[in-house]
């Protein structure tokens, strides 16, 4: 089947099966290997990619239900000019082995999307789905309430 996908601003062709988790398009196909496969069962969040601006577990999507624009850590922000978020990650030193960070940080960015200012209580319900094995949890909900704080100055 040939689809054309709008990622990171950018158009792609590919011609794969419709089954085809969306993970595995970006990876093996565009060459996007900021997003991780951690489980393939959409529980524990490497994978988490923007749909819309939604985010979704791009294992569990397959090619032919993804419902708009993608994007993917490596459109969230540049080198030169990072995203709050990935900001914020960098300034708490978040990351510890960092596996699990990308997806991490585009949960983050769909929660403050929808929420410019979430209590802890908030932030945790939000993130209970993306799983750090290191325990960086409470570096990532000051890292979020950081680029909240941020976003809102700007």
């Amino acid at each position: 089947m040939s689809t054309t996908l709008r990622i990171n601003g950018k158009s792609h062709q590919v011609d794969l099966p419709e089954d085809v988790p969306l993970l595995w398009v970006l990876r093996d196909e565009i060459g996007l290997t900021g997003t991780k496969f951690g489980c393939g069962v959409a529980a524990c969040g490497a994978c988490t990619v923007h749909i819309d601006g939604a985010a979704a577990r791009s294992c569990q999507v397959a090619l032919s239900d993804v419902w708009g624009e993608v994007t993917t850590i490596e459109g969230l922000g540049t080198p030169d000019a990072m995203a709050a978020i990935q900001q914020a990650w960098v300034e708490h030193q978040v990351a510890q082995c960092g596996y699990c960070q990308s997806g991490q940080i585009m949960q983050a960015a769909s929660l403050l999307a929808e929420n410019p200012a979430p209590s802890d209580a908030e932030i945790d319900e939000a993130m209970q789905g993306n799983l750090c094995r290191c325990g960086t949890y409470p570096r990532i909900r000051a890292a979020i309430h950081a680029a909240a704080q941020k976003m809102q100055e700007a």
